[in-house]
């Protein structure tokens, strides 16, 4: 994955210099994540889910799933 251009034309002209001039590194790697917070994020959406599953009412749960399949038949 590389940089991505610049669609303004001044703006192009700079990176094309500072890459040419070794200003700019060619491939830029992408940000590291903090592990604290992928931990977090892996909890919460572990939780989510059945959570919400389980305070369903059984009435609910049919409603939910018609407009669920309403809503991907639109998308075709």
């Amino acid at each position: 994955m590389g940089l991505s251009r610049p669609r303004d034309l001044n703006q192009l002209a700079k990176f094309i210099v500072d890459q040419a001039s070794g200003g700019v590194p060619k491939e830029v790697p992408p940000p590291a994540k903090k592990a604290a917070a992928v931990a977090l994020g892996m909890l919460g959406g572990k939780k989510g889910g059945a959570a919400c599953a389980a305070s369903l009412t059984p009435e609910q749960r049919p409603e939910i799933a018609k407009k669920a399949a309403a809503g991907r038949g639109k998308k075709a």
